[in-house]
């Protein structure tokens, strides 16, 4: 920039002093409009150097961050702020290499072999090119991010699908192994379920729970018995009955030795299951007659 600017002052002190060499055959001086032209060409390439210095500037930004790997962390609408910016800058640039051509015709037909000048405006052309090549490889640096993002993005697409099946697959296990557990339940449930009916002898035939006759043999659970008539029980909790009376007896099969009848509070009789194993093992079924 330094070296411009030396170029500028010299355009200006040779464009002053030729300016006042020169004086037209009316007589008229020159100086004036000699003047003016020189000024006229520094302010136009102070203003194209200050336009390369801000794009410059632009482009190193850019530069840093593509080359800091900010653009994973850019937001779509940050990227396509940047290809924005990419373009207008290629615009401008496209603007000062017209204006530099123009100059270096003006100063072509001017007559005026100002070498300071020439340099000036061929360094600063160099500088526009070397912008150029550096706005593409931004874009091309941009468009492999872009890419890099989009396989990303695709990753953690087929991540979260990969995710969704795996958790689906997990509910599917989890409902399965629930249903089979609550399945167990029930089985283990129903299993375990027992029935006693206590009642007097009436009580127990209108229920048809017991049957006997005239020289027929009492049968306890007939066909079609009441199982309406029964409190249900669970087998692995169930260890004491209290059979309501003073009088009981066990009607149904199951082995004395795995239960005993004794006495509760006012001689009241409770059954106590002492091996409820085997007291269940012949049927889940238990008749208690308390008469």
């Amino acid at each position: 920039m330094k070296f411009y600017k030396v170029a500028l002052a010299a355009l200006a002190a040779m464009s002053l002093t030729t300016a006042c060499n020169k004086t037209g055959n009316s007589g008229a001086p020159t100086t004036s409009d000699s003047l003016q032209v020189a000024l006229a060409n520094q302010d136009s390439l102070l203003v194209i150097l200050n336009d390369i210095t801000e794009g410059m500037t632009q482009i190193k930004q850019m530069e840093n961050i593509l080359s800091s790997g900010g653009m994973g962390a850019e937001t779509p609408d940050q990227r396509r702020q940047i290809r924005e910016d990419m373009m207008q800058i290629q615009q401008a640039l496209e603007q000062r290499r017209q204006r530099l051509e123009e100059l270096e015709k003006q100063l072509a037909s001017s007559n005026q072999n100002n070498v300071s000048l020439q340099r000036a405006i061929k360094n600063l052309k160099t500088q526009i090119a070397q912008q150029e090549s550096t706005i593409k490889t931004l874009e091309a640096q941009l468009a492999d991010a872009n890419i890099q993002i989009e396989g990303l993005n695709q990753t953690v697409t087929t991540l979260g699908e990969e995710k969704d099946s795996l958790t689906n697959a997990v509910n599917a296990e989890t409902s399965a192994r629930a249903e089979a557990e609550r399945r167990a339940t029930e089985l283990a449930d129903q299993m375990n379920t027992c029935y006693f009916a206590l009642g007097t002898g009436k009580e127990l035939k209108e229920h048809n729970l017991m049957s006997s006759g005239f020289l027929r043999k009492t049968k306890v659970l007939p066909q079609n018995f009441d199982q309406g008539y029964f409190t249900k029980g669970d087998k692995r909790t169930l260890r004491t009955i209290n059979l309501g009376s003073k009088k009981a007896k066990v009607m149904t099969n199951q082995p004395t030795d795995s239960y005993e009848i004794v006495e509760g509070a006012n001689g009241v009789k409770i059954l106590k299951i002492t091996n409820p194993n085997r007291f269940w093992n012949q049927s889940n079924f238990l008749v208690v007659k308390t008469d």
